[in-house]
């Protein structure tokens, strides 16, 4: 899958992943290769990314919004 972090004022992370964890404003929800389309919104919380070699990296946000299509993950955050 490929994600793309983009903020106001800068793109903060784009890439092939093989996991995101999101925090959703009803609850933390996973994004898994081939997951059906979705829009949601994001509260406050932590982005958790496991890219292609396994590597966790987090990302603090304090709200936002995700979208879903065919393996492509754009989140836009503040």
């Amino acid at each position: 899958m490929f994600i793309e972090i983009i903020t106001p004022d800068t793109k903060i992370y784009s890439g092939e992943v093989s996991l995101v964890q999101l925090p959703g404003t009803n609850g933390s929800f996973e994004i898994l290769n081939n997951h059906a389309p979705i829009i949601s919104t994001l509260g406050k919380g932590k982005i958790k990314i496991v890219d292609a070699e396994k590597a966790t990296q987090f990302f603090e946000i304090k709200s936002g919004v995700v979208e879903v299509m065919k393996n492509k993950i754009i989140v836009l955050a503040e």
